[in-house]
């Protein structure tokens, strides 16, 4: 369908599979509404009140009818649910050698960093035929990352990270848009993406200015210079928890509750100490990080 006018191209791996739904869920359409028009334009002149047809002793009921025009629909319905849950399982299953990137939207641009230390305003530069997993989140309202020649879209929260993939398999320049709206310039909120042969990737990513480097050694000296590890120490020992090895385990808190180190709970007890207190850990700890952030 990446030849229909006004289509967008298939520039993903993704894009035939959706748009093979989408061709058949329009063609059930239009068969069965052409159909149905039809059989009224029939009945409508075989028993429009002028004819003499016999309209005595009609049967009202037609076992073999009823199951017919119950079974068929429950069929196509089923073929499309299954199909549609199929395409909806592989666009939210993230390969596992795909390139991370993370994404924040804000009124109105796409603020884009890429794991060596890259940032990009409105732009996005990947290497062809490499999956790409996007960590997005949001500054402010709800945006929506959208690529249609890729058919991908995913909302963008604040306050909680989404994910989304996507296998570019065209070299060329994309259009990118915020498909939801989010205030009076949202419809100026787009950007491209640009797919590159892997070795301009390469050059690209090498020629690019790094100001703050890669990006889990500018975390590593953001935690050494706002003094986090003077409670957070590797034994465990200090006021805060050990932050070694947290990610991705299950977390007591205070109030017996448990909780996965997610992106979204990292970034929170980042911002608000006091939210989710660790079992065993005293509130003063929060307090004391509490004032300190603030005073950063």
């Amino acid at each position: 369908m990446g030849n229909v006018p006004f289509f967008p191209v298939q520039a993903s791996t993704m894009a035939p599979q959706v748009d093979a739904l989408f061709a058949f869920l329009m063609a059930i359409t239009a068969f069965f509404s052409l159909l149905i028009a039809l059989l009224i334009v029939v009945l409508v002149i075989r028993y429009h009140h002028k004819t003499d047809a016999d309209r005595q002793g009609a049967n009202n009921s037609h076992l073999v009818l009823e199951l017919v025009w119950t079974g068929i629909p429950l069929g196509i319905v089923m073929v499309v649910f299954v199909w549609g849950a199929d395409v909806f399982y592989r666009m939210k299953t993230v390969p596992p050698n795909a390139l991370q990137i993370y994404v924040v939207g804000k009124q109105w641009m796409w603020k884009i960093q890429h794991p060596e230390g890259q940032r990009e305003i409105n732009e996005l530069h990947v290497p062809v035929g490499q999956p790409i997993e996007l960590t997005m989140i949001s500054e402010d309202v709800v945006h929506d990352f959208a690529v249609p020649a890729f058919r991908m879209k995913e909302d963008v929260l604040p306050g909680r990270y989404t994910h989304q993939w996507f296998e570019a398999t065209k070299v060329g320049e994309y259009h990118l848009f915020c498909d939801q709206y989010c205030g009076t310039l949202h419809s100026g909120m787009t950007g491209r993406v640009t797919v590159m042969e892997p070795k301009d990737f390469a050059n690209w990513l090498a020629h690019w200015t790094r100001p703050s480097g890669v990006m889990t050694s500018s975390g590593a000296e953001l935690f050494q210079r706002m003094a986090c590890a003077t409670c957070h120490l590797p034994s465990g020992a200090g006021r805060g928890p050990s932050l070694t090895g947290l990610y991705g385990k299950t977390v007591t808190l205070q109030d017996g509750r448990t909780i996965t180190a997610d992106d979204t709970y990292i970034r929170e007890s980042i911002l608000k100490p006091a939210a989710k207190i660790v079992r065993g850990i005293s509130l003063s700890c929060h307090r004391f990080k509490t004032s300190w952030m603030s005073k950063a």
